[in-house]
């Protein structure tokens, strides 16, 4: 048992280097709760888009500011990724890559398939 005086003063999180599971964990709970939190304004944006033609036109000009731009790639990224992991962890259910080795190696195939979907996402946005 520790005592006090052996008890670290600070915990600084920046020094905590976590495994690639642990990470990509943390980012299928965060992107849930990104995909969660923007239901609400995704109702709206659709039934805006589908009410008129005049409506559908003020629904896209949204999209051409800057911020609405990264908050979209932002909510695209929280899609591809929840998709990808949750595939993972739907595999890991059926015992397929449970072991270590394996359950690195999904992870970071995780990370490589989301990051080649956003570079082509990225790429179709500035053409």
């Amino acid at each position: 048992m520790l005592t006090k005086s052996q008890r670290p003063k600070y915990l600084n999180l920046f020094k905590i280097r976590e495994p690639v599971m642990a990470v990509v964990s943390i980012f299928h709970r965060v992107s849930g709760v990104f995909l969660f939190l923007a239901i609400p304004f995704l109702i709206y944006w659709l039934a805006l888009s589908v009410r008129s033609p005049e409506d559908f036109a003020s629904a896209s000009a949204y999209f051409t500011s800057p911020w609405l731009k990264l908050i979209g790639l932002v909510l695209i990224w929280s899609l591809v990724h929840h998709f990808f992991t949750g595939i993972r962890y739907l595999l890991m259910d059926i015992s397929i890559g449970e072991n270590l080795p394996a359950a690195r190696i999904s992870a970071w195939l995780v990370f490589g398939i989301v990051a080649v979907i956003m570079v082509l996402v990225i790429g179709n946005m500035l053409l």
